[in-house]
């Protein structure tokens, strides 16, 4: 069933790829910002549509991957677990994200020490939260988040550095069942997949590269990449409601729907 959400965004004003901190970035083809903004855009009012409720942390000039919210926080249960980003390109982004909670009265908010990049490593489902380590997110972050919010942590290695971050290669289509690309984990990490998710939605190499598995589901409506065909077939069959968009300027720098996209759980 569809569950009302809370999703934080920030509109791509200073989008741009002017540095290459992953594989999809290139500098010298960049991207085109107003294209970027029109894409957001759509996906902003899709959410809405649906009826989500969408709040908007302002830009910064200089920070051209903070349209990027899901990297922000990690807010579960009304708590609060900042980011703090692996590269120096993005490190303002996490004192602006934790910022903007604590301004809301969201809390208790902590500011991080160990590295991680908030919901692009950390996914939640009803009683466990995945953790993804390998590229940007620290193990040590995980420990310090299932302190600080009470909540068990299963560690999973990414080892395709395409799939930089959990969010990349992975989804939960509801509480219980996730969505994945099994080449872009460890053995050890898939046959952890396999025995927690025996239901589970594999996805195709083919879709997993056009970041098909950077999906959002509100448990029953699931918001993916126009370009992931057979992944969309699948969740269809398995009785979901799947609403294509077109995300193909924000991909240039590794984005799509979920990256997008930070839930507030309160």
């Amino acid at each position: 069933m569809a569950h009302s959400r809370h999703y934080l965004m920030c509109r791509p004003d200073y989008f741009a790829v002017e540095y290459a901190i992953n594989p999809w970035m290139d500098p010298i083809a960049g991207a085109d910002a107003a294209t970027a903004v029109r894409q957001w855009e759509r996906l902003k009012d899709v959410y809405e549509e649906l009826g989500h409720t969408v709040s908007l942390i302002d830009p910064i000039d200089g920070l051209p991957d903070m349209v990027f919210a899901a990297n922000g926080a990690l807010v579960v249960g009304g708590r609060v677990y900042g980011a703090r980003f692996a590269t120096a390109e993005r490190a303002a982004e996490g004192p602006a994200y934790l910022s903007w909670f604590t301004a809301n009265g969201y809390g208790p908010a902590m500011e991080p020490s160990q590295t991680n990049e908030g919901e692009g490593d950390f996914l939640t489902l009803d009683d466990v939260i995945l953790a993804g380590t390998g590229f940007r997110t620290a193990i040590s972050a995980h420990k310090e988040a299932q302190e600080f919010l009470g909540r068990p942590v299963v560690t999973l290695q990414l080892v395709d550095p395409r799939f930089y971050h959990l969010d990349t290669a992975l989804f939960p289509i509801d509480g219980r069942n996730v969505a994945y690309y099994p080449g872009a984990f460890s053995p050890g990490s898939q046959e952890v997949l396999r025995r927690m998710f025996p239901d589970a939605v594999l996805a195709s190499a083919d879709d997993a590269a056009v970041l098909g598995l950077n999906a959002v589901s509100d448990g029953h409506n699931v918001v993916v990449n126009v370009e992931a065909g057979e992944l969309s077939l699948e969740l269809k069959r398995r009785g979901l409601n799947v609403i294509p968009v077109d995300l193909s300027e924000l991909r240039k720098a590794g984005g799509g729907p979920k990256c997008c996209t930070l839930e507030i759980r309160a």
